[in-house]
């Protein structure tokens, strides 16, 4: 049966199976799997036949999931990985070679960022940076090694939205393979392979999740892309527990209902703090001040869980109003049913220059904060409570 919406695709997809007729999915925890006899164990070992071999290869419910994700995303295939950064290696990992080049929009995550300045040049593959608020300049910065370009939208934590048809479009004319790191808009509030991406990546980790229990990562897309993608995953084992992949299986069928509530109450608090005299800027896709915002409407479903606050006065400030939070959690996660702050500048973007944290709009005195589930009315009452004890010390 084909299902017509999201939700029902969330809940109603199932990949593993049980001889106890479960109706909820098992644990698979095993690290290999048996053969009826030599012949089917070569079969499977030479890919004449399909099924599992050992779990560094697949697993029940590391299939589960991603029958899940892929239904919710639209792509051919996937893999799910033991974290999100070990998704966001393998996605350029597996398709590059030395001599390659990579067209990067500027505002990354910051790990993803040392991938590419730090740890990719050491096998010989490049990168240039395109200005998210620049992009008709991109033209101009293909060179003939050119070979993927990656993306995220939104990013992390500037909250930029670079418009998903154009650039699908632009990859296909100049054929390169186009990875978008889908995490902050999650699959159920934006689909980039519908408008051209050829891989999207999870950070499993954050909303996926949903509660802050485990590491995972997804790499979804075309399958002669997951090919290789797959070749290269299960000889260099990256490979989710069995156990963190049945978790996410479940939690992949309340990420409808969970982002329904985070959406929803992340626009009441970006919209009650937004002429806040304290504050320099409040950001969020959904929110008409945003510069991007017709843009954001036009490829989300809803705004997402994250919202930025610019607080006057810079990083002491920020970190005044950090310390006097009573409810909200001071963490570097995000995506969790519990509200979370973090100060980027000097933690998930620390490693970045100053400078370079200044092109993507990660100022000294921003703060990220992560809407959870609690109800709106006591995240104001937290935030406008420490906005007002932070103003009295600074």
């Amino acid at each position: 049966m084909t299902y017509q919406n999201d939700e029902t695709r969330a809940v109603r997809t199932v990949a593993a199976s049980s001889d106890q007729r479960t109706h909820s999915a098992p644990i698979y925890l095993t690290s290999s799997f048996t053969f009826e006899g030599a012949e089917e164990a070569r079969q499977m070992f030479a890919d004449e036949i399909q099924g599992n071999i050992y779990s560094r290869y697949s697993n029940p419910n590391s299939s589960d999931l991603i029958a899940k994700v892929c239904a919710m995303e639209a792509t051919d295939d996937g893999i799910a990985t033991s974290s999100g950064m070990a998704a966001m290696f393998a996605s350029i990992a597996s398709l590059l070679q030395q001599g390659d080049h990579v067209l990067a929009a500027r505002s990354l995550f910051g790990s993803t960022h040392q991938l590419l300045t730090r740890v990719f040049p050491k096998w010989g593959i490049t990168h240039t940076y395109g200005e998210v608020s620049d992009v008709q300049q991109w033209e101009k910065l293909i060179q003939p090694n050119t070979r993927m370009i990656f993306i995220e939208t939104p990013s992390n934590p500037g909250l930029e939205i670079i418009d998903l048809e154009w650039i699908g479009a632009f990859a296909e004319a100049h054929n390169l393979i186009l990875v978008v790191d889908n995490c902050f808009a999650t699959p159920y509030l934006q689909q980039p392979a519908k408008w051209g991406a050829h891989i999207v990546t999870h950070s499993a980790t954050k909303y996926i999740d949903g509660q802050g229990r485990v590491l995972g990562g997804l790499i979804l897309g075309r399958q002669e892309l997951m090919d290789e993608v797959q070749f290269f995953t299960r000889h260099t084992g990256p490979a989710i527990s069995p156990f963190n992949a049945w978790l996410l299986a479940k939690s992949m069928e309340t990420l409808p209902v969970r982002m329904d509530r985070h959406c929803e109450s992340a626009l009441r608090i970006a919209e009650y703090f937004e002429e806040n005299t304290e504050l320099e800027e409040v950001k969020y896709p959904f929110l008409k001040s945003h510069p991007q915002y017709h843009l954001a409407k036009k490829q989300m479903k809803q705004g997402g869980g994250i919202i930025t606050l610019n607080f006057k006065g810079g990083l002491e400030r920020a970190k005044n109003f950090i310390d006097h939070l009573e409810m909200i959690s001071i963490t570097a996660n995000l995506g969790d049913s519990r509200s979370i702050v973090t100060h980027p500048a000097s933690t998930t973007h620390s490693k970045l220059t100053k400078e370079e944290r200044a092109k993507v709009g990660i100022v000294d005195g921003l703060v990220r904060l992560s809407v959870g589930l609690e109800h709106a009315d006591d995240i104001i009452q937290d935030v406008q409570r420490a906005i007002d004890l932070s103003k009295k010390q600074s």
